[in-house]
């Protein structure tokens, strides 16, 4: 089994940007710069002032972030760290390894969060509970340990 993932496995990756007088084109193709096949997009926009988003891991799935318009802030928990990342830029994408307790805040006005995942929507594959979150690694980490 891979080492558990730890918020030190969450990257910011710049996405490319092609810079035109006209305007700026940001673009991604299948397999770079994201390190998975998408099976799902979805946004989110018009999140009122001072409501989170996400409060949740997942337990294969991996997702990416990007601020398409305006910023929010990305707060992301291992069970051990929390280190939290401001994305306001569209050429930056945030990923996400699975197993990493995520939460979405400080939404600006007329802000759009891009998320790309690598998995069809599925409600078995949330933990939406963050004592059931720290009890999953918990034993994920000991069935690693006595395996070594």
């Amino acid at each position: 089994m891979k080492n558990m993932n730890t918020i030190n496995d969450v990257k910011l990756l710049d996405l490319p940007k092609i810079s035109d007088v006209r305007g700026n084109i940001t673009f991604i193709e299948a397999g770079r710069p994201i390190p998975y096949t998408i099976q799902r997009v979805y946004w989110m926009y018009d999140v009122p002032g001072g409501e989170t988003r996400g409060g949740h891991a997942f337990k294969t799935l991996k997702e990416m972030f990007i601020a398409l318009s305006g910023s929010f802030n990305v707060v992301v928990d291992d069970g051990y760290n929390t280190k939290s990342f401001t994305l306001n830029r569209p050429y930056i994408g945030l990923y996400l390894p699975n197993l990493i307790w995520r939460r979405l805040e400080n939404f600006s006005t007329n802000s759009v969060c891009l998320v790309l995942s690598s998995l069809p929507y599925s409600t078995e594959e949330y933990i939406r509970n963050y004592s059931n979150y720290l009890d999953t690694i918990n034993i994920l980490k000991d069935k690693h340990e006595n395996n070594h």
